[in-house]
Formats: structure tokens, sequence, C-alpha cells
């Protein structure tokens, strides 16, 4: 029963302010029994974005491989990297600087220097704005993956998209607020604290979900007639209300009332949402879930469909993973020893579902309020590991990228240096990278705050900046 609570009954706990409230918190006050945590919200100010789909490489996806041209690399290929005599990165010592393993090409309109690793993506070089000075706390992938999640290396915190649902809610009250689509291989290194609502109530939790991994317990059993649940759940719920009438201030009660009732009202909402069979021939074919032959790609396509029709619906927040938990990097873009064959499958299955997705998307005019947002957890190092064909962990520069509603278009911010290796231009913290996304939702990162022992937590901690160079 431990999975029923962690996708059902975390799915709608407790409204923590009602709709009169701000954004602003203090410890929760007493819940109305109906309980309606995800009732939508106004921002702190007018937002340029509705909703966001942020796709997550695990495992540290090499920046001088995709997309962070550096010529001075194909020049120095084979020298030492300068100043790297006594440098130990996350597995030790490092051998000599190794070119970009695909080869950079003009792309878009813009000519945006981009790998051939993902020729789909580079087809929409006009539509992308990069941020290529990024840098994190951590070289460690689990601590790396919640620092992009949730701010902070350790577990127990809010992740991103909980703070977005705690602050904004949803639209479609049949749907939770915020999904985490898990990869078909498997769930990222850091696991559910990557959706976790950490020290906000539990209603604000991901709902983790996937075509190949649909949420358990959903139905009710096979012998249960209608008749003898409804009469079931009429008589829990009077018995709950009688409850509820003497402990107004008992929000764990009200909180589960709210979680069963969003249970029930997902048992006709979740099988629409995610029924992308139905999806026409020629999209199924845009995204590369006809490809039978590859069947990962196939199965992470889909994923990424049903991130479309989840967001097409009102949810505010999906988390969509590309990669999962494994050493060595077979499952992932943690490429330690062969990255050129590693990579060339990973990219197999990430380019094309990825390209499809914003095209479909810029399609059907939801770019317009929609945000993509393309991240890893770190990047990687410009030489290989002494003694192997893999680049090893590199926290001090890596790429991300940003799509659709509220961002400029093509654009590039910040810079690493001549070998890819050390944000040096515009250096961007993932504390200014969650402010600005918070602040393309029309939320203020210093005023989203939540009282916890004895703290007035945010999700920036007390750091980040907006980087409004990015505005559109």
């Amino acid at each position: 029963m431990g999975h029923t609570f962690d996708g059902l009954s975390a799915l709608a706990l407790t409204s923590l302010l009602g709709s009169e409230q701000s954004l602003r918190s203090s410890e929760p006050e007493s819940i109305p029994a109906e309980g309606h945590p995800y009732r939508a919200k106004q921002p702190h100010f007018p937002a340029r974005v509705d909703q966001v789909i942020m796709v997550v490489c695990a495992g540290a996806l090499s920046q001088m491989d995709t997309f962070d041209y550096k010529p001075e690399l194909l020049k120095r290929d084979g020298e030492p990297l300068p100043g790297s005599e006594q440098l130990l990165s996350f597995q030790g010592k490092n051998g000599n600087l190794v070119r970009p393993l695909w080869k950079f090409r003009p792309s878009g309109q813009c000519g945006k220097m981009i790998s051939d690793l993902t020729p789909h993506i580079a087809e929409l070089a006009d539509d992308l704005c990069f941020i290529h000075s990024l840098h994190s706390k951590t070289n460690t992938h689990g601590p790396g993956e919640s620092v992009m999640s949730t701010g902070f290396t350790n577990d127990g915190f809010p992740s991103m998209g909980a703070w977005v649902s705690f602050a904004l809610g949803t639209p479609n009250e049949d749907l939770p607020a915020f999904v985490a689509i898990e990869d078909p291989r498997g769930i990222p290194q850091a696991g559910p604290n990557n959706w976790s609502a950490g020290f906000l109530p539990a209603a604000f939790q991901g709902t983790p979900m996937s075509t190949t991994r649909p949420i358990r317990f959903l139905q009710r059993p096979p012998s249960l007639t209608d008749t003898a649940d409804g009469d079931a759940r009429n008589a829990l719920q009077f018995l709950n209300r009688k409850y509820a009438e003497l402990n107004p201030h008992d929000t764990a009660l009200s909180a589960r009332i709210a979680s069963y009732e969003l249970a029930a009202r997902m048992q006709l909402s979740v099988p629409n949402a995610t029924a992308v069979d139905s999806e026409p021939a020629h999209i199924l074919r845009l995204y590369g879930a006809d490809q039978s032959k590859n069947k990962i790609k196939q199965q992470f396509a889909r994923n990424c469909i049903l991130a479309r029709r989840l967001v097409e619906r009102g949810v505010r927040f999906v988390q969509l993973f590309n990669g999962a938990y494994a050493s060595g990097g077979s499952l992932n873009w943690d490429a330690h020893n062969f990255i050129e064959e590693q990579y060339a499958g990973h990219a197999e299955i990430l380019d094309q579902p990825v390209a499809g997705l914003l095209k479909d998307l810029k399609q059907r005019g939801m770019l317009k309020n929609t945000l993509v947002v393309f991240c890893t957890e770190f990047g990687r190092m410009p030489t290989f590991q002494k003694g192997t064909r893999g680049r090893d962990h590199n926290p001090h520069g890596f790429t991300c990228w940003l799509a659709g509603a509220g961002v400029k278009t093509p654009f590039s911010y910040g810079a690493t240096d001549e070998f890819g290796y050390r944000a040096i231009e515009n250096r961007t913290t993932v504390h200014d990278f969650h402010a600005t996304l918070l602040h393309l939702l029309g939320l203020d990162h210093e005023q989203l705050t939540f009282y916890h022992n004895g703290l007035e937590r945010r999700l920036t901690d007390v750091h980040g900046h907006v980087i409004h160079d990015l505005l559109a």
C-alpha cells in the first residue's frame, strides 16, 4: 500500500492558504472540508508563462559535444588543459584535451553552432534561448539533480514544481498540478526527491506517471460494483464531514478527504489524458513514437506526447526525465568510459522526440503560454579521464536552454572559457536560473516563501537574481 500513498494519497492533501490569502505563508491554517489545494491562484504580477515542461537529462550532458561550440578545442586537441597539473575531478586524474566528438554546424537562420549529435533540435535553433554559463555547487549526480530540482544538495526541500503548484494551483482540478514523467528506463538517481513537496503540504508533490508506468491503484477492483463503491464513499464522506465539524483544525483529515476526492475524479480524467494511442499517425511520426525498432525511443517519444497532452489539459508543471539511474552511463548521459558510443544511442532516444514536442507545441499555438526548459545537473570535462574514452563530471560550466513563452529567441547568454571548462561571462547560478523561471510564471522568488522550522524558506534560499537579459 505504500505505493498507493506515493501515487494517490499525496495528490491533494491540503489547501494551505485558501483562495483569499497571499502566496506568502506562515503555518497552515484551517482547511475547508472540501479541500481545494489546486484551485488556481493569482501570481504576484502578470505572468509571461502559464505552464512549464522541464526536460531533465539525467547523468550530466556534455556541453562541448552538444551546444557549446569551442573552436579552441579543435586546435588544441591532445594538449594538456592549462593549469591542470594537480587537477582531480570526480573520478580522479584527467588526460589531455579532447575535441568535440561530433561536428558542429551553423543551424537555423541565426547560424547558431550546434553539433550533429542532435540534428532535430538543431533545426529549431531559431526558437531556442541558450544559457552557456550555468555552474553548480556539486559534482555528484544525486545532489546535482537535487540542486536543479530543489535548489539544495540535501533531501527534504520542495522541488520547483511543488513550489509552482503551491503558488499557482491549476485550472484543471481533475488532474494534479504537478506531474513527473519518469524515463522508460527507470527513475533518476535522486528519485522522488526530484518531485518532492519537502516541507510544503504533501498535496503539492509531483505525481509520478508515464506511458509505461501508469498510476497504481487508480481503478477500483473488478469485484467492487458501482453501487457498493458509491455507498461506501457516501458513508465515508458522511463520517468525515461529521468529524470535520467537530475538529475544524484537523488539517490531516481535510487533506485525506481532498486526496480521495481527486483520486475519484482522476479515474475519469487520467485515462483520457494518457490516451496517447488516440493521437493521429502524423503526430506519432513527428515525435518518433511510431519507430518500433527502437523501443526506448518509442516509449520516450510517447512520454513527450503525454507531456503535451497534460499541459493541454491544464497541468501546471511537467517534469520529463530523459535517462535513468545507472553507473557507467548505460542508461543516462554519465559517460565516463565510452562517451562516443553511449551518446550516439542516448541522442537517438532524445533528439527527435524533444524536437517533435517543440514543433507540436508551436503548431498548436501552445508556445505562446508554455515554457520548455531543457536542463541537466552539471557539465563534463573538456578532457578525457586518464586511461578512458569518456569525460568526467564538471560543475564549473554547463549549458541549458529555454524555448517558448517569455524568452528571447534566438539568443545566447553567458559563456564558458575557450575550452568549455569554466563559466566566465555572465556566470549563472542555479538559483538565478530558478529565480528567472519563477519570474516568467509571475512569481517573485523573494516573496514565494514558506515558514518552516523558524525560517522563511524559499526555492532560491537566500540567493538568486532574475536574468532580465533573457526576457522577451
